[in-house]
Order: structure tokens, then sequence, then C-alpha cells
């Protein structure tokens, strides 16, 4: 196989994948457009007609069917169908509680007192485009038809408990953090019919993400208290942001038998994990630059579940060992939440396998090494797109052997071009006569026509985990290089980037040897036409990449071919 052919064969690969992403975004359009309708026609009847708008209606739970089950080596008394709730009752669906407003520098929440369900999570440091900078991106909604909802509760073997549909109460409907301090406590209180008192206390900290979650079960009956808190989150799908661009969205979790295991949502009705109960880990549900994520404590057990419900929500969530609690004492659940950006340090600090939610997939023993060495560019010159041509030329400069050896191959090729073409003229379709020619001038010029092949495989590794770390990266939304390109995570909007990159393959193209089979030829010169299209809605980040790359691939591939082409004139 020659240069010309792997370059062939990698480029009408991304293009296959490309137009196979396209179709399956349609698909999945289509889909999502029953599901909706679906979502809208089955929300159940005993909500109020005021509460559903065809703009945004909001999502209920139509019975117990969101509630976790639990293995079946554990004894737990299901919550009943049909039962409304009220501020005693714990069973069934819910009805509709107070909106608790709550803002610090970091969150934006709303808790309904139905459950004590975080319903909103806007995040007022990251907003939603550049020319609406008052406008924060939301994470968690409650209204279709992108519902993602962060939900508690306690089931009990013995005794009452609150599950999320129960109704709590809370001193005020309105919490911000005030200046001066770095704390903000919200709490809301539940008593049951037989005197149980459960007390939800959320806990939001200055210039955090994280929202802890102490649910304190006050065991004021006359006889013990058994059951177990579980949290979990409802979400529907939701649409991809490109055609051509996909980065994971759907369900993670982590545990002792595998840190990072993903959970799609065409999983979730029947995924079971390895083991009953496992200490430590947690769930998360991922998108785009940003997650939400439910995690224990270490020491705490606790089993997994997933569910997929009849109106197109799913349910990922764990639970914990049963407990108790004797008369006259109490207990505490501890859990974090996070909400908001995949900023890799930031959420090593809170869980070490939280950080592979920043996936870059199987080459992420090269793309954390590769960011790592960006961000430190970043940091010393201050901007991303300057990060990006820094570490190309770094990369350029590390391969320069392997890549020298590629071109001079490739030039070698170039000036046997015309004694190769002879030899297809001379033996026009008898191949076998042709390949032991060319082997014949191979020998005699000491050429090797694969040692222009294997240095690029040795390289694209590398090139395909910094494409990762560039699409992938939460730092590269919204941050600006120069003149018009002012969001390297968006398109260049003028297309000026896409243009150049097509030229520069288009530059390199002339370089190399030309195919000697015609329909390779017309092949190859449509192909920086095909690409310019396809890059034309890439991130200009990735196209930058590109750009730089190419004409760094221009410079060194035409020094080399002049160099060699002088040595074979004076030859």
């Amino acid at each position: 196989m020659d240069n010309q052919k792997l370059i062939l064969f990698i480029a009408l690969s991304l293009v296959i994948l490309m137009i196979f992403s396209a179709w399956e975004e349609q698909s999945q359009e289509f889909q999502e457009q029953q599901t909706r309708s679906e979502m809208v026609s089955n929300l159940p009847a005993d909500i109020p007609s005021t509460n559903v708008s065809a703009n945004e209606p909001n999502i209920q739970a139509p019975n117990a069917a969101d509630v976790p089950n639990v293995p079946q080596n554990a004894s737990v008394a299901k919550p009943a169908e049909g039962v409304k709730a009220t501020s005693g009752n714990t069973m069934g669906v819910v009805s509709l509680g107070k909106q608790l407003f709550v803002q610090t520098d970091s969150l934006h929440v709303e808790i309904n007192t139905a459950g004590g369900e975080i319903t909103r999570v806007s995040l007022p440091t990251y907003p939603v485009a550049l020319d609406k900078p008052d406008e924060p991106f939301q994470l968690l909604n409650n209204r279709l038809p992108n519902v993602f909802v962060a939900q508690s509760g306690l089931l009990a073997s013995q005794g009452s408990a609150p599950d999320h549909h129960a109704m709590f109460n809370a001193d005020k409907t309105e919490y911000q953090l005030a200046d001066g301090e770095d704390e903000l406590k919200v709490r809301l209180f539940w008593t049951g019919e037989d005197g149980l008192k459960v007390i939800k206390t959320y806990t939001f900290e200055r210039g955090s993400f994280v929202i802890n979650l102490d649910v304190e079960v006050q065991n004021t009956t006359r006889q013990i208290w058994k059951g177990r808190v579980y949290r979990q989150f409802q979400r529907t799908e939701m649409a991809r942001e490109s055609y051509f661009i996909y980065t994971y969205t759907g369900g993670v979790v982590s545990s002792s038998w595998d840190p990072y295991e993903k959970v799609e949502f065409g999983d979730m009705a029947d995924w079971k994990p390895e083991q009953s109960y496992n200490k430590g880990g947690w769930v998360a549900m991922l998108q785009h630059y940003f997650l939400s994520a439910w995690i224990p404590a270490t020491d705490e057990a606790n089993h997994f579940y997933t569910k997929a419900l009849a109106d197109g929500r799913f349910m990922l969530g764990l639970s914990s060992e049963e407990r108790s609690v004797v008369p006259g004492s109490s207990i505490n659940f501890a859990t974090k939440l996070y909400a908001g950006p995949k900023d890799q340090l930031r959420l090593e600090e809170i869980e070490p396998n939280l950080r592979l939610t920043v996936d870059y997939g199987v080459l992420d023993i090269l793309s954390k090494p590769l960011f790592w060495l960006m961000s430190k560019i970043q940091s010393y010159v201050g901007n991303w797109g300057l990060a990006i041509i820094a570490i190309t030329i770094l990369i350029k400069m590390i391969f320069f052997p392997l890549s020298a050896a590629s071109y001079k191959s490739m030039a070698n090729m170039r000036r046997l071009s015309p004694k190769l073409k002879a030899l297809k003229e001379r033996y026009g379709d008898d191949r076998q006569k042709m390949s032991q020619a060319m082997m014949k001038i191979y020998k005699e010029e000491k050429i090797n026509p694969l040692g222009g092949c294997l240095p690029i495989l040795v390289q694209i590794p590398v090139f395909i985990a910094l494409y990762w770390v560039l699409l992938e990266s939460v730092e590269m939304r919204q941050a600006p290089f120069y003149l018009w390109i002012d969001d390297l995570s968006h398109k260049d909007p003028y297309y000026v980037l896409p243009l150049l990159m097509g030229i520069s393959m288009f530059v390199q193209q002339k370089l190399n040897p030309p195919p000697m089979d015609p329909v390779q030829q017309k092949v190859m010169q449509a192909l920086p036409f095909i690409f310019t299209a396809f890059f034309a809605f890439f991130p200009a980040g990735l196209v930058l990449y590109w750009v730089v790359n190419n004409l760094l691939s221009i410079s060194q591939q035409w020094y080399i071919t002049k160099k060699i082409e002088d040595q074979a004139g004076k030859a």
C-alpha cells in the first residue's frame, strides 16, 4: 500500500463516518419527536392543565414506577401507587410543591418541597452564549423536552419514610449567599404520621459546584426504624449538538469493578450491576462540557440501578444498604451532588475517577498529558488559540525525524513518477509484470515504498488524542482567539479557517506523488473540496489545529522535496 492509498483510505473512512453520523442524527431527531409527543400525551390526568403548556410543560411522576427497586436479597416496602402525597404521607403520585430559589456565586438552584427534588440548576459563570452573557447555562431542568432532575428519598422496611414525592416544609422560599459568607444551608422538614422526623439539608459553598446533601432521620417513635436512602437522576434523551461532532451523552457508573462504565439510554431498561453492593463509587449523567453526579461517602455501600420509564424518561441512581435507628436516636446519610462543568482539576479533587468524565476515549493516556501541556502553555500566553498553535508546533518538532523519513520517501516516489508512469504504459493491464518491474526499480533506487506510510501511522494516535482534547475540554467553550474568532468551540462564522484548510490540503497534495490510477486521481482532487465543506461546521479550535498542522507539514515536505530534487539534479 503506497502513500496515496493510505491517505485515500483515511479520507474516505472519515467521509463515511461523517455521513453515517448525519444519518444517525436524523433518525434520532425523528425518534425524539415521537418521544416528546408521547410524553405530553402521557402526562397524568390529575396534574392541573395550567401546569402543562405547549411551550414548556412540566413533567411529573405519574406513579410509583419512578421509585427505585432494591436488590432481591433485601426486603423493603415499596410505595403504593395512586396515592397523592401530603406532608405526612410518603407514597404515590406527587402533587405540586413550592419552589425554593437558591442563589450563590456559582449556582442558581430551584428545589421543590415535593420530595426536596432539585428541579433546576443554572450556572451563572457559564453563559449560554457569548451574545447572551446574562443568561446562565441551564444544566438541570424539569421542563420538556430536555427533562433532567436530581431526586432523593428514603425507603423503609419498618416504619414510615418520605420518598421523592413526599411533601416537605421549609422556613422560606428564597435563599441567597450573602457577601462575606462562604456557606448557605437550606433545610426541609418532614414528619410522618407515626411521628418520625426527617430533615433534608442542602449546603452550598462559595465558588463550588458541589451541593452537600445531608438526610437526618430522627426516630421519635416507639419502634425501631429500618430503611435506606436513594439518590437518582431522571432524564430524557437530548438532541445532539452537531451532525458531524459527537460527544457522549448518557449515564456513567463508577464502581470497584469498573471506574468508568457507560450506561447508554437504550441500555437502562435492563442494565444490571456486576455486584449487588459496592463501596464508594458514583453515578452521573453526562453531556458535552457538563455533568451532574451523585457521590456518596467512600465508606458507604450502595446498590446501583437504572430504569426506563414508559413516558420516555430514564433513571440512574444508587441506594444505600439498610440501616436501623432505635427509638430516641438519629442517623445521617451524607451525599455530594456535583452539577457543573467538566473541569478536570476540580473533578479530581472531589473524587479521582470523576476526571474520567472528561471522556478522551481509549487514548486518554495520551490526551491527559497533552491537555496538561496545553493548559500550561495557555497559562503563560493567555490565549487558548495560541496554546493550540504552540502544542501543534511542539508535536511537529517531536515527530520531525519520523515526518522527515516519510516526506523523504514521498519525495523519492515523486522523483520516480515518470519512470513508474512509463512502466504503466509499457505493461498496460499486466499487473504481475508491472509489479515486478516496480519492485526492481525500488531495489535499484534503494526506496522502501512503505517508508512514507509507517511514520504517518505512528503519529496518528497522537493527533487523534489531541483532536479529543480540543473537542472535549470545557476550557475551549467560548474561548476567544483573535479578530473574528471569538469562540473556539463554535464554527468559524466567516469560514476563513475551513477555506485555508482546504487550500493547504490542496497544496500538500501537489507535493505528493500523483496516483497512477485515474480514478484515484479524481478522488484525491475532490478531497480538499469535500473536507472544506465538512470542516466548515467543525469547531474553530479543531480547524485551527488542522490548518497549522498542514502549514507545518507543507513547509517541511517542501524543504525535503527540494533538497532531494537538488541532489538528484547534481547526480
